[in-house]
């Protein structure tokens, strides 16, 4: 640590010294990173963000694999440095749709390697927990390496462990950005340039972004945490409290960092029934809660320390402890704990604080390259998960790859650069920061929906849609068909070929789904695709420059298309495009939607040279995917050019009319039958839906929606990038050796053949289930031998092959078709196969007819 004024120039700037922050700088050390500065407003190492007024409770386990692996590696490390109290983590349950989940949190513990995750009965919770009432709850889940990390010791430990230098009570002001690049970070103190720059100042994240011109969708929120005078239950527990933070510099109240410091000697609780949960402090007891109305703070007015308080603490609103004031709770949080902790009923509090935290609109992190170059993110994360997301970003920034020492990781949900362009106003990131305050602890259904901020982007046929009864989705902003309740008389053709779905599977389904799909296959259907993504890439070397981004051999003539992937330089998938080339200097690069126009399109606008021309066409064009047996009649109707398969093969592409419509016509499908994605320019896009769909009345033509689309292209094996492939995998692991062609030259080659000669160790493969229809959802365990060997990345039921699907990565030796497997879903054990791919026809006659 240094006490002495900033330099004035410096290799790489962190702007925080909390969790995040800390760990990146330590990261950065560990890998050989030189000439690191890290400034902080408040004093060290209390600086008065969330890192210091955190109990710092650690559950790793969550549905969500790099959210367990991040605190995993977080807990080890933290472990090893002599700061974690390991005294496990225990989930109550007080409710049986609780037990259901806790039994969920079995299944993902086991599916991502958290050790010997187990299920508790009422008297084995009340052995670790004396305290709790044994007659008020059902059970509990027991996961016994979470802990509690010490925070300020933390702090300490990664300063005293860094290379970096660190400086306290250095205001950042401004940023200097210069075209499009971080070139000084401007403080009270001084300005220091640099080649790049992390933020990591989490409360302060969007004023922060605001410096260098971005709107990051940081949204702060309070919640509550209380700690008791002692008990005298827990009498015979130590106390250091009055000398935790003794010769340290302490911003406003020192009692709330008295108590964080004090350490459990009993397991961390979680009561999420009642958004809850507890642990103790020696010989006292903390008490924090979600159960409460949001308490949203303006992220433009965080403020700073003072010597009466800190800056991201707020005073305590008794009413939001007393009072049931969370909308979907009918106790209030001093209610539930008089129940669930009779002793603390008439307990006096010696330390209260409203702390505040942050939410991103989806409630994951926001992590890596911004649209500024040399400028990173590492925002919107706990205590729980800093050491492992440090990890990342500091071999993201060193070596271009996101991984853990366990491997490549999936980046597709903490991307900084997901986020839909409407994100970043303050009233949407807030609201919905809100929303995921109240989730925290909820139960929240499958494919479950917001009801806030809904239609702000829809295609050309909405208005068709919504006529045909659409069930509308939310996906990167944009209103998605599910299904169309227009088709439910499909469901009563195929209903012996359409399993119903019970239970948590079956929730926010449809039969319809599976009708829609089943008739794809029979006749012809309209999907809306008008959320995928055109990247047009233009110019002089436009061709040259794909080649060099593309894994396969992109070097076609007009009107050829092409599936290839973008690699990152470990090798692993940061996308899957296809590149349609229409003229000598002009392609398009089609991809998905969601994330992919900010992730994808942007990877492509970074490495353009100046002579090639990148637009992501994200809303400029409307799209339609016309696939099905009698696609091509319809087509053909509509349309003077010549759509026969001898003039028009199978990943070609023609510039045609469609009526009055320009389009642009590939013969390309996404689900394994006969068709065309049709791309016109978004102001034709209603001609182009009521062309097509009245031309194809006497062909039963159907609007079909995202749930068929699912199902349909499981079958077929095709990939879905953020679900079955990712930057956690290599084009050889994810079965597509086809896409890669290493005669020629691209991005992640080095590192892609270092990998093949090494032999690879897990693939995908599709399983099926033996006896049962029920559909798998992600991140279930898949067992060989009493052992996880894998978890399922997607599932569904295969209406045409009459089989319940699902897609996983395994050790090559269980990988063979015909091995059988298990799979553990929903408290449930099934009995499963693997199979070869595709699924659904192998000779391809269906898509090539």
């Amino acid at each position: 640590m240094s006490s002495t004024k900033p330099p004035t120039k410096a290799k790489t700037v962190v702007i925080g010294a909390g969790a995040v922050g800390c760990s990146v700088a330590y990261h950065l050390s560990e890998l050989g990173a030189e000439d690191v500065v890290v400034v902080d407003q408040g004093p060290l190492p209390v600086t008065g963000g969330s890192s210091v007024h955190a109990p710092g409770i650690m559950f790793q386990t969550s549905p969500s694999k790099i959210q367990t692996k991040t605190a995993h590696y977080t807990s080890r490390l933290l472990s090893d440095a002599g700061v974690y109290d390991e005294v496990g983590g225990i989930e109550l349950a007080r409710s049986e749709e609780r037990m259901d989940f806790l039994r969920r949190r079995v299944e993902w513990a086991t599916a991502y390697g958290l050790p010997e995750p187990e299920l508790l009965s009422p008297e084995e919770v009340t052995e670790h927990l004396p305290l709790v009432n044994e007659e008020e709850i059902l059970g509990g889940y027991y996961s016994p390496t979470d802990g509690r990390v010490d925070g300020i010791s933390a702090l300490q430990w990664y300063v005293e462990h860094s290379s970096a230098d660190f400086y306290g009570n250095v205001e950042v002001t401004d940023m200097e950005v210069t075209g499009g690049e971080i070139g000084a970070v401007v403080t009270d103190d001084g300005r220091i340039e640099c080649d790049r720059c992390v933020i990591a100042t989490n409360n302060w994240g969007y004023q922060t972004g605001q410096l260098a011109g971005l709107d990051l969708p940081i949204a702060p929120v309070e919640h509550q945490y209380v700690v008791t005078e002692p008990m005298e239950e827990l009498a015979d527990a130590d106390s250091n409290v009055g000398e935790n933070t003794s010769g340290l510099d302490v911003p406003g109240n020192r009692d709330i960092q008295e108590q964080m410091s004090e350490g459990p000697h009993r397991p961390v609780g979680r009561d999420q029934d009642h958004s809850l949960y507890f642990r103790t402090h020696g010989d006292a007891i903390g008490l924090g809660s979600y159960n409460h109305e949001t308490l949203s703070v303006d992220p433009e007015a965080m403020g700073t320390n003072t010597e009466e308080s800190q800056a991201s603490v707020r005073g305590f609103t008794e009413e939001h402890w007393t009072k049931p004031t969370h909308r979907y709770r009918d106790k209030s949080a001093k209610q539930a704990f008089d129940e669930l902790l009779p002793a603390t009923a008439d307990a006096e509090y010696a330390a209260t604080e409203n702390g505040i935290f942050v939410f991103t609109p989806d409630g994951m992190p926001a992590v890596g390259p911004t649209e500024v170059d040399g400028l990173w993110s590492g925002l919107a994360i706990w205590w729980t998960h800093s050491g492992g997301y440090g990890r990342i970003i500091a071999e993201w920034m060193e070596n271009g790859v996101p991984r853990l020492p366990s491997g490549p990781v999936d980046t597709g949900g903490i991307h900084v650069r997901r986020f839909e362009p409407h994100a970043g106003e303050t009233d949407y990131f807030v609201d919905r920061g809100d929303t995921r305050y109240e989730q925290v602890y909820m139960n929240v259904e499958p494919r479950w929906q917001p009801d806030d901020h809904r239609g702000l982007r829809t295609s050309p046929f909405y208005a068709q849609q919504q006529a045909l009864g659409a069930e509308f989705y939310q996906s990167g902003g944009w209103e998605t068909p599910q299904w169309y309740e227009s088709n439910a008389d499909l469901v009563d053709r195929y209903a012996d070929r359409i399993p119903e779905q019970d239970g948590w599977q079956g929730i926010n389904r449809s039969a319809i789904e599976g009708a829609e799909h089943l008739h794809t296959r029979e006749k012809v259907s309209m999907f809306d695709m008008t959320t995928f993504s055109s990247i047009t890439v233009e110019g002089d070397g436009a061709g040259e420059f794909l080649q060099r981004m593309c894994s396969n051999d992109v070097d076609i003539e007009d009107g050829q298309v092409r599936y290839s992937l973008l690699l990152n330089e470990g090798g692993n998938i940061l996308a899957d495009v296809t590149v349609v080339r229409l003229d000598s200097e002009e392609y398009m690069v089609t991809t998905g939607g969601g994330n992919s126009p900010g992730i994808h399109g942007g990877w492509l606008e970074d490495h353009a040279p100046e002579t090639v021309s990148v637009t992501i066409e994200e809303s400029a064009r409307s799209t339609i995917g016309l696939w099905g047996p009698k696609s091509r009649l319809l087509l053909q109707r509509c349309t003077n050019a010549d759509v026969s398969d001898e003039d028009f093969g199978y990943f070609t592409a023609k510039q045609i009319y469609v009526g009055e419509v320009p389009v642009v016509a590939l013969r390309v499908s996404y689900v394994g039958e006969l068709g065309w994605e049709l791309w016109a320019p978004s102001e034709y896009g209603q001609r182009l839906w009521e062309t097509l769909y009245e031309a194809g009345r006497d062909l039963d033509v159907r609007a079909m929606g995202g749930g068929a689309l699912e199902s349909m292209r499981l079958e077929k094996g095709f990939r879905l990038w953020g679900t079955d492939i990712d930057t956690d995998s290599n084009p050889y692991e994810a079965g597509l050796p086809f896409a890669v062609d290493m005669d020629t030259d691209f991005v992640g080659k080095e590192a892609l053949q270092a990998a093949r000669e090494e032999g690879i160790d897990d693939r995908i493969v599709p399983l099926t289930l033996d006896d049962s229809t029920d559909v798998m959802l992600s991140g279930r365990p898949v067992m060989i031998d009493g052992e996880a060997q894998g978890y399922v990345q997607a599932g569904d039921y295969g209406y045409s092959i009459g089989e319940s699907v699902a897609y996983t990565y395994l050790p090559d030796e269980y990988a063979e078709a015909g091995t059988s497997v298990q799979i553990r879903c929903e408290g449930e054990t099934y009995d499963a196969t693997v199979r070869g791919e595709p699924l659904f026809d192998a000779e391809r006659d269906k898509i090539l007819r």
